[in-house]
């Protein structure tokens, strides 16, 4: 250890980082379970890529001929920890996703994205958009009939912004829909770009946190150790937090591998490998709003704008989903809420952006419910009215009821 001291000061970066404190509170824990899963991902994820064929060419499987990547992921799944590995990896995608989700409610509710957060706030949206983005890429490598057929909804979304549809779609997706060098490109997407983009994310958010310390809940207003604001209130990160995160990860990959032992997922094996036929799919929940509200837009509209047409496609997969993230990154901008700024605010005392923010979700929900509305046997015109009505109805009667209590409580 002094060998290590004389060359590293590990003294002086454990005075400096690791005695840094955690808040105790355990909604705290939902970013940690973000970098969980995505060290799950990581590690599940090298296993598959030394077994996948980033490739169509066309290679024997059980007396047909079907693309290497498709026959790659067969066999995969026929191998000693092949299909369990692969079900992880799948369920640490939805476990990340989902986890990033509530974390990003929990900052919102509690007005956590303020001054002189707000950096922060944009880049765990961007965070958000890349995680979403590998999920995607993620789609296609099996190659399945599922697979090949998901992917090709959002290229035709890409290819219908106006005037640059085109050369992104080519960019994107390398070349016309489908190409052969489709697969080589979203694998080099999925298992080096991105997770590079992750990583410094990720490292982005960290660095600032540190600078900046967690918020509070604000219980902790008023404490004396709390030194009026200048103090976070909690546990040093070492070793007291990590006693806590490291058995808590260890049950992360418990829960995890029971999904994966007893809940499947896609079989490609039921959908098989590409063929002309389009079968009846439906994207993953976190896919699911944006798919949802493009069966909402009548078919037929269409407007011409300075030589660029605007499809169906251009406003529910590219505009909507535009307007949902550019909302969410203005929000810190746009609340001007006065309040010290170390702690948590309660959402009971913040009645329009907790009425905006309960209203925004019940629209993401019920344009996700829009997904079903040929099961629902519902009419698109219908189910925009459904959902118009229960935004504003839930917006509306939130608002008042905060409103009234504010008040109430003011006097």
């Amino acid at each position: 250890m002094k060998w290590f001291e004389e060359r590293l000061e590990l003294k002086k970066f454990n005075e400096k980082f690791l005695t840094k404190t955690f808040p105790s509170h355990p909604t705290y824990l939902l970013g940690e379970i973000a970098l969980f899963s995505f060290i799950s991902l990581v590690v599940t994820g090298i296993f598959l890529g030394l077994l996948y064929e980033p490739s169509v060419r066309l290679v024997p499987l059980f007396h047909a001929m079907v693309p290497a990547a498709y026959a790659s992921v067969v066999n995969m799944d026929m191998k000693p920890m092949g299909m369990i590995i692969r079900r992880i990896h799948h369920w640490s995608a939805m476990l990340m996703i989902s986890s990033l989700i509530l974390h990003f409610l929990r900052i919102y509710f509690t007005g956590a994205y303020r001054k002189p957060r707000e950096i922060n706030w944009l880049v765990g949206l961007a965070l958000m958009g890349i995680s979403l983005g590998a999920a995607f890429t993620g789609y296609l490598l099996p190659y399945s009939q599922f697979s090949v057929t998901a992917t090709s909804i959002a290229y035709y979304m890409v290819k219908s912004i106006p005037w640059l549809g085109g050369w992104l779609s080519r960019l994107i997706f390398a070349g016309e829909f489908p190409s052969t060098a489709m697969v080589p490109r979203f694998f080099f997407f999925h298992v080096m770009l991105i997770p590079a983009v992750i990583i410094a994310l990720i490292g982005a958010h960290m660095v600032i946190l540190v600078k900046q310390k967690h918020t509070e809940p604000a219980s902790n207003i008023g404490r004396p150790e709390a030194k009026g604001g200048k103090r976070l209130i909690g546990i040093p990160i070492w070793p007291e937090q990590a006693a806590i995160s490291v058995p808590f990860f260890m049950f992360l990959m418990f829960a995890l591998v029971l999904l994966a032992t007893y809940v499947p997922i896609n079989v490609i094996e039921l959908y098989g490998a590409p063929s002309p036929g389009t079968p009846v799919m439906r994207p993953d929940w976190y896919f699911l709003w944006v798919y949802g509200f493009l069966k909402l837009i009548p078919g037929d509209l269409s407007v011409t704008i300075f030589g660029g047409k605007i499809t169906p496609e251009t406003i529910g997969g590219v505009i909507f989903p535009g307007t949902v993230f550019l909302i969410l990154a203005l929000i810190p901008f746009l609340d001007r809420w006065k309040e010290p700024q170390n702690y948590n605010s309660n959402p009971l005392s913040r009645p329009f952006m907790t009425a905006f923010g309960l209203g925004g979700g019940v629209f993401i929900l019920m344009t996700a419910v829009s997904g079903y509305i040929d099961v629902l046997h519902i009419s698109p015109r219908a189910m925009l009215a459904y959902t118009i009505i229960a935004t504003i109805g839930v917006f509306a009667a939130v608002y008042a009821v905060l409103s009234a209590r504010k008040k109430k409580t003011s006097h």
